[in-house]
């Protein structure tokens, strides 16, 4: 087994979280090794961008190449009865006067493919097709792994700390048994792509809509590229499943529920999933989580690898960039004080936790049957700025008198202290 050159930071995944880290600590003038088990462009899930995503991808240098993209531009997300009636649409700029006020809904494959090549510009190593295999420890800290590449080839790589963000895999997470569920918030996801859809006009054309289905379930509706759309359920397992288990005779059922998902699909051709020849169905299950610890001796948790928050705000991919930008710097600041110990991580923990609350307190919120965002809005319309201010992902702020007056609509969880360093739990 081979050894290689010490770097100052070993990242596993290349995904947002990953090739954000990535670039930051390029930018810090800092060696980086990503370490990606698969080849990019790949296909992923989580199209829809958050306006406060500006603000990292700004930071590593890649908001200009977002501006010239063929991404549909999201200025609103809207919500859509039942009976196919339309919510007011919540239009970012109304709230916030600022270019990020207009976001994206992105192909995954080339959005993430991105971000990757651009950490790599930076100065980032980036081994792709490089499987990581296990955690190298030295009296319980992390110092390096192993991998495997894509000829079978395994080497060991060191590092003064690595940063998980390996995605839902989870890597540290699943070794460690680190993994605590959100036991109110399991979905199933069954989700499909179709050309020629309906859109609608104007501003609303790349809007994400969510469309309700009886018993808190929920349609998405994205506008992609090329005349594609995203549309997926999220629902209970009983509810999807109740009847059969034949995704085809499901989604037609389904479809059903919502008059405006069946106008806008009927003239639509289904397909399969961009650079994906299995479908056209595709399914996962939505378990919410978080991990016990953010960080141990010589090791960081970001994105996905850290928690994963039910997606109905398109909350996943902002939390994925910020959770990356700020390990970064952490890390590099650990890195110049000469101490990468876990309870270095505890700001970083806290900020995540912090922000996770705020959007997993909506969340909930958004499932209680005696909530209705009109109606909240109606009888405290103070709060709407404060309610836009968490769709648009400005999570990291005081929400204290929102949340207590969500509070009298809708059964609200107590925070979890789950995502401290290790030991301090």
């Amino acid at each position: 087994m081979r050894r290689n050159k010490a770097y100052d930071t070993i990242i596993i995944g290349g995904g947002p979280a990953g090739s954000t880290a990535a670039a930051v600590l390029s930018l810090h003038g800092r060696r980086v090794l990503v370490l990606e088990k698969e080849k990019f462009p790949r296909y992923h899930i989580g199209e829809s961008l958050m306006p406060y995503c500006y603000f990292p991808l700004e930071r590593i240098g890649v908001i200009e190449r977002m501006k010239t993209s063929h991404f549909p531009k999201k200025y609103s997300v809207q919500f859509v009865s039942l009976n196919g009636k339309v919510s007011q649409p919540f239009y970012f700029f109304q709230h916030f006067d600022h270019p990020a006020a207009q976001t994206w809904q992105v192909l995954r494959s080339e959005f993430d493919a991105m971000l990757l090549y651009n950490a790599r510009d930076k100065g980032a190593t980036v081994l792709e097709e490089t499987k990581v295999t296990q955690l190298l420890q030295d009296n319980g800290a992390v110092v390096g792994v192993k991998a495997v590449n894509k000829a079978g080839e395994e080497r060991a790589f060191h590092a003064p700390i690595t940063i998980d963000a390996s995605g839902r895999d989870a890597f540290s997470v699943a070794r460690n048994r680190w993994r605590v569920p959100d036991q109110k918030l399991k979905k199933v996801a069954l989700w499909t792509y179709y050309k020629g859809a309906l859109r609608d006009p104007g501003l609303d054309e790349g809007a994400t809509t969510v469309a309700f289905l009886p018993f808190k379930g929920w349609f998405w509706y994205i506008p992609l590229p090329d005349d594609l759309v995203s549309v997926g359920i999220v629902a209970d397992r009983e509810y999807l499943f109740d009847e059969t288990r034949d995704l085809a005779t499901i989604w037609q059922r389904e479809v059903q529920k919502n008059r405006w998902i069946t106008q806008h699909l009927a003239p639509g051709k289904q397909v399969c999933a961009p650079g994906v020849k299995d479908g056209p169905f595709y399914t996962t299950s939505e378990w919410s989580y978080r991990s016990k610890y953010c960080a141990a001796d010589g090791l960081v948790l970001a994105g996905d690898a850290f928690g994963f928050l039910d997606p109905v705000f398109s909350s996943g991919v902002f939390l994925a960039l910020k959770s990356g930008e700020l390990a970064a710097d952490a890390v590099h600041a650990a890195l110049v004080a000469g101490d990468v110990s876990a309870e270095r991580f505890r700001d970083y923990g806290d900020t995540m936790r912090k922000g996770i609350e705020a959007m997993r307190k909506l969340v909930y919120a958004f499932y209680d049957h005696e909530f209705s965002m009109r109606e909240f809005i109606n009888q405290y319309p103070h709060l709407r700025g404060d309610l836009t201010d968490c769709l648009i992902g400005h999570l990291f702020r005081d929400f204290d008198e929102l949340f207590a007056r969500v509070a009298e609509f809708a059964q609200l969880p107590e925070p979890l202290p789950h995502g401290r360093p290790l030991g301090l739990l």
